[in-house]
């Protein structure tokens, strides 16, 4: 009986040093080693998106930023990197908010949380206080010791992407059609640059509702002003809901990468299936986070557990 149980608890213990090494993402990953970790993520996120909304749609933007370029290893807030490149230069933000998490956990877990766990967490997190949809969140990626500014330039879709464009890029991160046009309802916070849309609203594009493109001139003219901000979901803009798709039945998509999810294409169904009903939205949208949370993640002995996320461990 003894025998038998000694065996039992070691058979128990070969198996969860195999999890490790293979390197599986779990929801319990820090329930042992940083209890606390979960509640103060949330509690650092809502401090910041209560104090500046679009914060939520900045922290959720990094995390696929992050995912989109060598997986969710937190390659975005290395200092002087992928930040650089053409999709990430003077748009990205929410970095100080990570520093300020990350070192709040540092103080209570030395070590022991990853900046990409923090990414992906502070996203779904993010969607929550803007009352969106909640997620369990696979944990245990590690930090990378690299970035690539050249990916980020490659394997970033941009806002003149079109239908196939888009749809090549999540592919290439095994993001199928649904989960694409789920996750560009992300889109239902934050807002864009002038220069992201101008073109849309002076005649590049014939698919824009005319009064709504007009609305838009008044602060983005025709030269200059291409920082100046428009919301990406002129409905409810700081609710996370499902208002960018019955934005997108009017033609009032923002941005050029949004209208052609409704172009009298092959996305159109599903775009007329989001608009009508929020709950197969939230549930297409929580399925594909929880995927792109899953690109290509360092695991086990790979990578570090960084101290600071804007730059390796010396």
């Amino acid at each position: 009986m003894a025998m038998g149980s000694a065996s039992c608890i070691s058979l128990v213990v070969l198996v969860a040093l195999a999890t490790a090494a293979s390197g599986q993402l779990s929801s319990t990953f820090y329930d042992t080693s940083c209890p606390r970790a979960l509640a103060t993520i949330k509690s650092g996120v809502a401090a910041a998106v209560s104090s500046d909304p679009r914060m939520g749609a900045s922290l959720l933007r990094l995390h696929f930023h992050d995912c989109f370029v060598q997986g969710c290893d937190a390659s975005v807030p290395l200092s002087g990197m992928e930040q650089n490149a053409g999709p990430n230069v003077g748009s990205l933000r929410g970095f100080s908010v990570i520093d300020s998490i990350k070192t709040q956990l540092e103080s209570i877990c030395k070590q022991t949380v990853s900046c990409a766990d923090i990414l992906t967490v502070a996203a779904r997190d993010s969607v929550v206080a803007l009352g969106g949809p909640s997620w369990t969140v696979p944990l245990g990626r590690r930090d990378s010791t690299t970035a690539s500014a050249s990916l980020a330039n490659s394997d970033l879709p941009g806002p003149g992407s079109s239908r196939s464009q888009l749809e090549a890029a999540f592919l290439k991160k095994n993001l199928n059609t649904v989960d694409m046009v789920a996750l560009s309802g992300a889109h239902t916070i934050g807002k864009a640059q002038c220069s992201n849309f101008r073109n849309r609203i002076y005649g590049g594009d014939t698919n824009i509702n005319t009064a709504f493109a007009t609305s838009l001139k008044a602060n983005c003219p025709q030269s200059g002003g291409n920082s100046n901000l428009a919301n990406l979901d002129t409905t409810t803009p700081n609710a996370f809901d499902n208002a960018y798709y019955t934005n997108l039945l009017s033609q009032k998509g923002l941005l050029h990468s949004d209208q052609v999810l409704f172009n009298n294409d092959t996305t159109d169904n599903t775009v007329r299936n989001f608009a009508s009903n929020a709950a197969a939205f939230s549930s297409a949208f929580t399925t594909a986070m929880i995927k792109m949370g899953n690109i290509a993640p360092l695991t086990g002995t790979q990578g570090q557990i960084r101290l600071s996320c804007s730059k390796v461990n010396s």
